[in-house]
C-alpha cells in the first residue's frame, strides 16, 4: 500500500555548499522536537551518513538509482515512511551532477528539493541560481532555497529580495539564511568529512547549527507545515528470498577508526545470507576471532600506518587464516595494509603486513572516482571506487571492474588474488548480487 510521509531532498548547485551540515541539522532539529526522523544519503558515500546517523539516532542507508537500484530505494523509503514523521535525503555533488543524479532521484520518487546555496559571495545572482535550479528540469518537485554562509541580516535581506524577484508571492521560495560561523563547520579531510565518532564535540556542532536553523522559516516548520512536503511512497514489489549461501559461516569484520567504510546494508545482506558476524580491531592489535572468512572494509589506514605496522598479533593471525585457505575480501583501505609498504602523505614509509607484494603510496590528487561493477562467475556486483593512493605490485589482476559510465572493460579497478585472499580498490554494494557476495567469502567460488 502507499504510505504518505513528509520528505525533503537536501541538494546544492555543487559540492562544498554545506548540504550535509544543513541536512544533519534539519534532522537533528526535528529529532530533538520528538519527531521520528529517518535520513538517507543519495549515491555512494560512507562519511556523510555518520553525521546523519548522529542526528537521527538511526542507521542511514544509501539510495541510488544505479548502485542500489530503484527497487531497493523504493523499499527502504517506504519502510521509513511507515515509521517516520519526516524523511531527510541528502543529495550528492550538485543537484544535476552524475548519472543518475540527485534530481533523477527526486523526480522518480517525488521528493521536494531544498536547495542549499553558499551565498557568501553573491547577492542578486542568488535569485538567478535558485531560479535555474528550480526550472532546469521540468516537473522537479520544489521545497525552497536556503542561503548558507551569509554575512548578516542585511545580506540575508538582499538574498530574499533576489528570490522574490523571480518568484513573487511564492511560499516555497526563500526559507531563510544561516550566517557564516566557524562553529557550524564540519571538519574535512582528503576523502570527505571527518567521521563524527572521532570528534568529542560532534553533537554539540550539530546542535549549534540546529539552534541557528530554528530561527529560520525552514526551522520553524511544525508538523502541519511539514505536511505540504508529504510524499506518497509506494509499497515495493514482493522481495525475493535471499538464499542462505553463507549459512553456518562466521565472517570476521575489521571495524575501528582505520576500517570504518561499512554500509549498514552490507552487514544486513551478510546476515540475510545466513552468516554470523563478529568484529575485531586491527588498530587495537586484536587477533582474528574464530571465523570462516574475513572482510577488511575501507577506511583510513594511511592515517594510522605506524600503529597498524605494529599490529603484529593481528597480522600474524590474518596470515595464518590465509595459509589455512580461508577466504579474505579486502576493499580499498582494507587492502592497503596488506602490501609490503605503505607511504603516507606525511611521515616515513612503513613496512606493513606483507600478505601481498607491493607498495601503496598516498598522493594529493584523486586517483579514481566513480561507479563501477565487478563481473564474477556467480553474478555482477555494483559499487564504486574513490581513493587517493596508487598501488605498485607485481601481481597480475584476476579480474577488473567496469566503469558504469563508459561501459568499457579493462578500464576499472584491478582485483588481485593471493591464495584465498582477494583485494581491490572496488567498494561493493552486496545487495546488488547476493550470489556474487557469497562467493567472495567462500574459497574458490569467486574465481
Amino acid at each position: 500500500m502507499t504510505q504518505c510521509c513528509p520528505a525533503v531532498l537536501v541538494a546544492a548547485p555543487a559540492s562544498g555548499q554545506g548540504k550535509t551540515t544543513v541536512a544533519a541539522a534539519l534532522a537533528r532539529l526535528h529529532a530533538r522536537a520528538g519527531r521520528r526522523v529517518r535520513a538517507f544519503k543519495c549515491g555512494p558515500d560512507f562519511l556523510d551518513p555518520h553525521w546523519l546517523t548522529l542526528a537521527t539516532g538511526h542507521p542511514v542507508h544509501n539510495v541510488d538509482l544505479w548502485m542500489t537500484g530503484e527497487d531497493d530505494a523504493r523499499a527502504r523509503l517506504h519502510a521509513a515512511a511507515l515509521e517516520s514523521d519526516l524523511i531527510v535525503v541528502e543529495g550528492v555533488m550538485g543537484l544535476f551532477d552524475g548519472e543518475p543524479s540527485a534530481a533523477d532521484l527526486a523526480l522518480r520518487f517525488g521528493l521536494p528539493v531544498l536547495a542549499v546555496i553558499d551565498a557568501s559571495a553573491m547577492a542578486g545572482t542568488f535569485g538567478a541560481l535558485a531560479f535555474g535550479l528550480r526550472h532546469f528540469r521540468p516537473g522537479l518537485p520544489w521545497a525552497g532555497v536556503l542561503a548558507n554562509r551569509v554575512a548578516g541580516e542585511r545580506h540575508a535581506q538582499m538574498l530574499e529580495d533576489a528570490i522574490a524577484g523571480g518568484h513573487p508571492g511564492d511560499p516555497g521560495g526563500f526559507l531563510g539564511a544561516l550566517v557564516r560561523d566557524a562553529a557550524f563547520s564540519l571538519p574535512e579531510r582528503h576523502l570527505g568529512l571527518t567521521v563524527a565518532a572521532e570528534l568529542p564535540d560532534a553533537l554539540a556542532r550539530l546542535d549549534a547549527v540546529a539552534d541557528a536553523l530554528a530561527c529560520t522559516p525552514l526551522g520553524r516548520m511544525n508538523t502541519d507545515a511539514l505536511a505540504r512536503w508529504a510524499v506518497p511512497f509506494e509499497a515495493p514489489a514482493e522481495q525475493q528470498t535471499v538464499p542462505k549461501l553463507l549459512s553456518g559461516k562466521t565472517i570476521a569484520i575489521a571495524r575501528d577508526n582505520a576500517f570504518c567504510f561499512i554500509y549498514p546494508a552490507n552487514l544486513d545482506q551478510l546476515r540475510a545470507l545466513g552468516a554470523q558476524l563478529v568484529f575485531f580491531s586491527p588498530l587495537a592489535d586484536e587477533p582474528l576471532p574464530v571465523c570462516d572468512a574475513v572482510w577488511l572494509p575501507g577506511g583510513y589506514p594511511e592515517l594510522h600506518a605506524f600503529t597498524l605496522a605494529q599490529a603484529i598479533t593481528c597480522r600474524d593471525s590474518l596470515a595464518a587464516h590465509v595459509q589455512a585457505g580461508r577466504a579474505v575480501w579486502a576493499e580499498c583501505g582494507g587492502m592497503m595494509p596488506l602490501f609490503d609498504q605503505l607511504t603516507p602523505l606525511e611521515g616515513e614509509s612503513q613496512a606493513m603486513w606483507g600478505l601481498l607484494p607491493g607498495h601503496v603510496t598516498m598522493q594529493q590528487r584523486l586517483a579514481a572516482l566513480g561507479p563501477q561493477q565487478l563481473a564474477l562467475p556467480a553474478g555482477t556486483l555494483r559499487g564504486h571506487t574513490f581513493h587517493h593512493s596508487r598501488c605498485d605490485t607485481s601481481l597480475e589482476p584476476v579480474h577488473r571492474t567496469e566503469s558504469a559510465r563508459s561501459g568499457s572493460t579493462g578500464s576499472g579497478e584491478a582485483v588481485y588474488r593471493a591464495g584465498s585472499l582477494q583485494a581491490s580498490y572496488f567498494h561493493a554494494w552486496f545487495a546488488s548480487s547476493p550470489q556474487a557476495t557469497a562467493s567472495l567469502f567462500l574459497p574458490g567460488e569467486a574465481e
